[in-house]
């Protein structure tokens, strides 16, 4: 099994440069200069073909709010960054988050600028979206995603990307083993152990306190409960196998990771473990980046939409031929 790996600044000193790649920045639609000598009809010309320029290279995208039910009969909340373009890019927040957070926002108005059709939106218990919050739902979570899938579908749009953040990595990865309808999937920071990460957040005694408890409230520093972990939360977390998962995804899919090398919540080796078992998978690593790509928004971007630009193109390629 071949895996592509691509790293980018801290490890340029160790791997030729042609695997640090970035794209350039769009290019902005310069005014035609309008002479004012020539007649007016032909300035009046000239103005219409600036026009023209300028709304070819900044296409309109209509963004408005979309309410799809889940198989719970819940509300989820999301925006749609409508292009025009028949295929969708669907992003999943990570832990705790919503469709707001600053990275799927800033990646909506990238795929935008590209004419890409992107939806972003709440998973059940976040953000705008119905539902109780719970610790773990993996499993619930990409059943709220195969819903958003399925609406669309509806709507004789096709979901040609799912992408997933942190805890939306593991989703989209979750659903492309379970559903396989997906064929380009990206994730970005996922958690390949589960088991691991949990002290941190509730202790290391979480085991020994929950059993007796039956559940262990989580506070922020001013002693105030940010959320409750049940036990049943936790069991849930603790038996979600990402390494089967991963092993049962279809080898038509092309998974996509990006982790940074400075990630302080989710280790880059997590990263790695994907590389090994995931049938059709292509790695690439943003050097100096944390776990939410706080100085790095732009190249994570650019990174994704190199990935998603050539997907396409080759789907539209097997489509023709």
């Amino acid at each position: 099994m071949a895996t592509n790996v691509f790293v980018c600044n801290s490890f340029e000193s160790l791997i030729p440069k042609s695997f640090t790649f970035s794209l350039p920045l769009l290019p902005i639609a310069q005014k035609v200069p309008v002479s004012t000598s020539p007649p007016r009809r032909r300035r009046r010309k000239s103005a219409i073909v600036s026009s023209m320029a300028q709304s070819t290279q900044n296409p309109v995208v209509l963004q408005k709010r979309v309410v799809i039910p889940n198989k719970h009969g819940e509300k989820l909340v999301g925006v749609l960054h409508d292009s025009g373009s028949k295929e969708i890019v669907v992003l999943c927040h990570g832990f705790k988050s919503s469709k707001d957070n600053t990275t799927m926002p800033n990646l909506a108005n990238a795929l935008e600028k590209e004419g890409i059709t992107s939806f972003r939106f709440d998973f059940s218990g976040n953000g705008e979206s119905e539902g109780t919050f719970a610790y773990g739902n993996y499993g619930r979570e990409a059943d709220d995603l195969r819903s958003v899938v399925e609406h669309f579908a509806g709507e004789n749009q096709v979901v040609s990307v799912i992408l997933g953040h942190s805890k939306g990595g593991n989703v989209v990865l979750l659903y492309a083993s379970k559903f396989h309808d997906i064929r380009n999937v990206v994730n970005v920071s996922g958690r390949y152990d589960l088991r691991r990460g949990i002290e941190e957040r509730l202790g290391e005694d979480f085991l020994e306190r929950i059993k007796k408890e039956g559940f262990i409230d989580v506070k922020n520093e001013a002693g105030e409960v940010k959320y409750r972990v049940t036990e049943e939360d936790l069991m849930d977390r603790l038996n979600t196998d990402m390494h089967k998962a991963c092993q049962q995804i279809d080898e038509d899919c092309s998974v996509f990771t990006i982790h940074g090398s400075a990630d302080e919540v989710i280790p880059v080796e997590d990263a790695w473990e994907f590389a090994k078992i995931i049938p059709n998978h292509s790695l690439h690593i943003i050097g100096g980046a944390d776990h939410r790509y706080s100085s790095h928004q732009t190249e994570l971007a650019s990174v994704l939409l190199e990935f998603i630009k050539s997907r396409l193109q080759q789907q539209d390629k097997s489509s023709t031929s």
